[in-house]
């Protein structure tokens, strides 16, 4: 796996178990994600597992299917009676049944091995991302002269509608959720043909719209390394 630069662990970031009898993915997988910015715990079986879950709180697992002992579909019905902590299952190509069963019995997403380390992060925030507690958006946000109506999904400029296209208004619904806070790129991308870099567009537009000089952005800023952060008044 290619290493990530590191990136600091606050003590609030999401703490995930992985699950898997392989020391060597183990190993690797929470190496990876520590460099990612997750707190990472790991376990080799099943009841290993549930000894880290009796002392330790979890926001999600990855999970193996093929494990010594109880395998990862069982011990994920188990789960599914007690708790919705979120799972993401790992599983070989060729284990297509398990994969559905994993799906039956409430798994939250999959991954087929061997995969791409950036692929089980973004699968990672998205699952985190639909799982988490609901935010509580303003409702609306302030910049400068610019006010965004975010329950209406309007912008105006000194009273006056300014138009905004269909993902104009949805990036603004994103930064509306966490004011203040950087959003990375992958999160404000949408698999709409463009790419990643096709946000940058996009950004460089709605700063036409909410900017007094788009040049010098005030409200809407560019964290190098980090993605883009919406600040307001």
């Amino acid at each position: 796996m290619k290493r990530a630069a590191p990136v600091p662990i606050e003590d609030e970031a999401p703490h995930i178990l992985v699950v898997d009898d392989d020391r060597r993915i183990r190993q690797l997988l929470k190496t990876f994600l520590s460099e990612s910015g997750y707190r990472v715990s790991s376990a080799g079986t099943a009841a290993e597992a549930r000894k880290r879950m009796a002392g330790l709180s979890f926001d999600l697992i990855v999970l193996d299917v093929m494990m010594p002992g109880e395998d990862g579909i069982s011990f994920a019905r188990g789960l599914r009676k007690e708790t919705e902590l979120p799972i993401l299952m790992l599983s070989a190509r060729a284990e297509v049944e398990s994969r559905i069963e994993g799906l039956e019995v409430g798994v939250d997403d999959y991954l087929s091995k061997p995969f791409e380390p950036r692929e089980l992060l973004l699968r990672i925030k998205s699952v985190l991302r639909r799982t988490g507690p609901e935010t509580v958006m303003p409702s609306e946000l302030t910049l400068g002269r610019v006010t965004f109506h975010v329950e209406r999904g309007e912008l105006t400029r000194d009273g006056t509608t300014v138009r905004l296209t269909t993902r104009e208004r949805e990036l603004m619904h994103l930064f509306a959720r966490q004011p203040g806070k950087a959003i990375s790129r992958n999160d404000l991308y949408r698999d709409d043909g463009g790419g990643a870099r096709a946000i940058d567009v996009q950004i460089n537009r709605l700063r036409r719209k909410i900017e007094a000089d788009p040049a010098t952005p005030v409200y809407l800023q560019t964290v190098r390394g980090a993605g883009y952060i919406l600040y307001t008044d």
